[in-house]
């Protein structure tokens, strides 16, 4: 069957990988949402310092039809026509976009980076991060769009100037979560030769009819030893998408586990909120929860919307200590889980909570609260 991949970006990074691959002949649909754009991006100066002469030659494409990325691939190697064909393939995928991909400093910070061609990604982000024509203008100008988590959370303000390595100053030009894994920053990818990101080494591949698991291993099989597969919006059977009212004996964590849990992480009150940290000094709301959790002998994931799968969902009126709280606060993707806290007790929660702030207990917010979640180990440790 004839396949169309999409765009050939790649992208390197040491723990995150995203899949997409492109095989359609679908014509685009116009899609022409009008989001808040102050929140997303700021028009560009027109004067602009040396380091910041990158330009693309071509404008940025209008948006065509939106694909939701299923997962998110990371390979040792660049990847070749042959190994692409390999993907496009397989039943199910219905399209594809390359991107490079790499961890790079960015304001002290070690953030993890996917260089892009603004015109063909922006169609696999978040619908109100994809119709923003600035934002992909700002991005092919050569300014860094950095997640509402990195730049809220993190301190890196809009059109702020900030160092980036070989790179010399990037401007934060946007606020963009694209909603794969931990990538917390975009660039173009003439930004991105500059700050030496390998190339073709991240795919995203959008196959919204497949079950995510089932193709993830099919994608491991066809492609080279160490590659690396992650769920991004996964398609699940549905038994596995419904949350289970009645969980087995020994499903959750037993008394002992969630003390030394709760004590390890109030131990750490006054301690600095660092974006990206996991302790044992400093943490960020997720780093925070892995960090307490592991103390306990249960294997946590990184990030908050990985944490927000480690079990059952329960109502707040139900909370007990040691469950987890998760909030949904990024207008540029309302879906996302963006913060995390472990719930204390008597309408208290501990957690870290932005860059200025320290761990500290306070009472719990219900503002974009998105919901209680009981940690299941073993749930926690099959997250992917």
């Amino acid at each position: 069957m004839p396949f169309i991949v999409v765009a050939l970006v790649a992208v390197m990074t040491a723990d995150v990988l995203l899949l997409t691959q492109a095989r359609t002949t679908v014509e685009p649909v116009a899609v022409r949402a009008t989001p808040k754009q102050s929140l997303l991006a700021g028009k560009r100066p027109q004067e602009q310092r040396p380091q910041e002469q990158i330009r693309t030659l071509q404008p940025v494409a209008p948006l065509g039809r939106l694909h939701k990325p299923n997962l998110f691939v990371l390979t040792r190697r660049p990847f070749t026509n042959a190994s692409l064909q390999k993907v496009a393939k397989l039943s199910g995928v219905r399209a594809l976009e390359l991107a490079d991909a790499a961890s790079i400093t960015l304001d002290g910070k070690r953030v993890q980076t996917l260089a892009v061609n603004p015109s063909t990604f922006r169609a696999y982000t978040p619908k109100v991060t994809a119709a923003s024509d600035a934002l992909w203008q700002n991005v092919a100008a050569g300014d860094v769009a950095v997640s509402f988590v990195l730049g809220n959370d993190g301190g890196l303000t809009l059109h702020r100037r900030v160092p980036a390595g070989s790179a010399g100053n990037l401007r934060i030009g946007a606020y963009a979560t694209t909603g794969f894994g931990a990538v917390d920053a975009v660039v173009s990818r003439d930004v991105g030769r500059t700050l030496g990101v390998p190339q073709n080494n991240a795919l995203i591949v959008s196959a919204p009819k497949a079950d995510s698991d089932t193709l993830r291993r099919r994608i491991l099989k066809v492609l080279p030893k160490g590659t690396q597969v992650a769920m991004v919006n996964p398609v699940l059977p549905r038994p596995r998408q419904s949350v289970a009212r009645n969980w087995p004996a020994g499903s959750f964590m037993t008394g002992e586990q969630l003390t030394v849990a709760l004590r390890a992480a109030v131990s750490k009150l006054g301690r600095p909120y660092v974006w990206g940290a996991e302790g044992p000094d400093t943490f960020d709301c997720s780093g925070l929860v892995q960090w307490a959790f592991a103390q306990a002998g249960v294997r946590m994931p990184r990030v908050t919307h990985q944490q927000w799968v480690t079990g059952p969902q329960v109502p707040l009126a139900q909370a007990q200590p040691g469950d987890l709280l998760f909030w949904r606060n990024d207008p540029t993707n309302p879906q996302y889980i963006s913060h995390v806290a472990i719930y204390w007790g008597d309408g208290k929660m501990l957690h870290a909570p932005r860059t200025g702030d320290v761990v500290k207990i306070v009472p719990v917010n219900r503002r974009n609260l998105a919901g209680v979640v009981r940690v299941s180990p073993v749930a926690a440790a099959g997250v992917r």
